[in-house]
């Protein structure tokens, strides 16, 4: 559970942790989420729950680890978490035991391949055996409701809300797989079971992209000299990707629609805007404000 808060439980420790949070920390100025030195002092001491000491600890970027998981809502609803915030069952959030505060991660369903990708904002769930504990959103997105409990894989992507921080420490003996190398963004839901599609939003995760400059784009372009796009989609099946673009041409003829394949994921772009400032008022004024836009 995620209601037990982390400003109460700290203390001294001689146990032998990576907890320095000066590693990882930088101010990324996301008025979403609570990001501060002060919190983050307070909630990598070590703490004790239920008689039980824990030990928050840094962990690398590509990191991995499996378990169970499972999800907290109405009764946590609209409560204080462990960094703070108000807890938001319809945000994509979760509570961690060990990982620093506005740690974002990739939670992997292993028994039904869905994922989706929370940020750490509590500490939870305090009961053996169990690794995370999801909003309840972010268990509707893994198909993990009902059951109440999955086998997942969790692997950090990065800290302060941010997805690849160069701030966070780097992996040193194991390069995280190419498919693990995802950005947060708006993705349409898809139905189709033999399509896998990355659903929360940049407001629900509060989450900040930090856009890959070497993503490789198409000849095909109505304004050559810019590279402004707007990213409304990403998917592991090349189906999914053909369903959007088809669908956001459609709806957008003016503009030019198209999917890149990018690390393993068929992002699906909406391309031909001559600045950025152009690109955000088309997102507002077509309702795509959880949308990434890339430079």
């Amino acid at each position: 559970m995620g209601a037990v808060s982390i400003f109460l439980f700290t203390g001294c420790s001689s146990k032998s942790v990576d907890n320095d949070y000066h590693k990882f920390y930088k101010n990324t100025n996301n008025l979403n989420i609570n990001n501060s030195p002060e919190m983050h002092r307070a909630t990598m001491r070590p703490y004790s729950v239920f008689g039980i000491k824990y030990y928050p600890e840094i962990a690398k970027i590509g990191d991995k680890f499996d378990g169970v998981a499972s999800w907290y809502g109405p009764d946590f609803h609209s409560k204080k978490t462990s960094n703070g915030e108000i807890y938001n069952m319809y945000d994509m959030t979760a509570a961690h035991k060990t990982l620093p505060m506005n740690t974002v991660v990739k939670v992997d369903n292993l028994e039904n391949g869905k994922s989706t990708i929370v940020r750490i904002n509590d500490r939870g769930p305090f009961v053996a055996g169990r690794i995370i504990d999801l909003s309840n959103k972010a268990a509707h997105a893994i198909n993990m409701v009902g059951a109440g409990t999955a086998k997942v894989r969790v692997t950090v992507l990065g800290y302060n809300g941010e997805v690849e921080n160069n701030k966070a420490p780097v992996v040193e003996t194991v390069q995280a797989p190419k498919e693990e190398k995802i950005e947060a963004f708006e993705a349409t839901e898809i139905k189709e079971d033999n399509i896998v599609v990355t659903t929360p939003t940049n407001s629900q995760i509060g989450v900040k992209v930090t856009n890959n400059t070497n993503t490789k784009t198409s000849t095909k372009n109505t304004n050559s000299s810019s590279k402004i796009a707007i990213q409304v989609g990403a998917f592991s099946k090349i189906e999914g990707a053909n369903k959007i673009k088809t669908e956001y041409q459609k709806k957008y003829p003016s503009k030019i629609v198209e999917y890149i394949n990018q690390n393993g994921l068929y992002k699906v772009l909406i391309k031909g805007f001559s600045s950025e400032q152009e690109a955000q008022s088309f997102r507002s004024v077509n309702g795509l404000n959880n949308a990434v836009i890339i430079k």
